[in-house]
């Protein structure tokens, strides 16, 4: 299995936009960010360590502008902190391995898919499509594809 980690050379190499929200907890805007609306299959994973966070079969619009997932692909690789910030009681997601920042889980998800809903900002991921998980290492993940692939 990979290592991930904080990689003090993928943080270099972050733009503004991803710096601020993986390093600072910012936010991006709705509707105006790069994955909310894909539809592509493959891996979402974390900008900085790489490690996988997010399978686009549990990707879905929940109508908010950021990506929407209803659950991690592995617990390990997810920390959920309170968020008390701008006068609201959230959690708040980070990866466990690169630490970064990736949005919020709320309680607003399809109920017939566990009820949750991962808000996640498109500048703290970077997407990896599924021709291209063996090469990029992330081959364990292609059965979760099958059945999408064939349906």
């Amino acid at each position: 299995m990979a290592q991930y980690t904080r990689d003090p050379d993928a943080i270099a190499r972050l733009t503004p936009e991803q710096f601020a929200v993986t390093q600072e907890a910012a936010t991006e805007r709705p509707f105006d960010n790069e994955f909310w609306d894909k539809e592509d299959a493959g891996l979402y994973v974390d900008v900085v360590s790489g490690e996988p966070l997010f399978a686009s079969t549990t990707k879905y619009d929940s109508g908010c502008g950021w990506p929407s997932f209803t659950k991690p692909l592995s617990a390990e690789n997810i920390v959920e902190n309170s968020d008390t910030s701008l006068g609201m009681v959230r959690t708040e997601v980070r990866s466990s391995h690169g630490d970064s920042h990736l949005g919020h889980v709320f309680d607003d998800g399809p109920a017939d898919e566990g009820g949750l809903r991962y808000c996640i900002n498109s500048a703290a991921l970077r997407f990896v499509p599924l021709a291209d998980l063996e090469n990029e290492g992330y081959g364990q993940f292609a059965p979760l594809f099958e059945k999408t692939a064939t349906a």
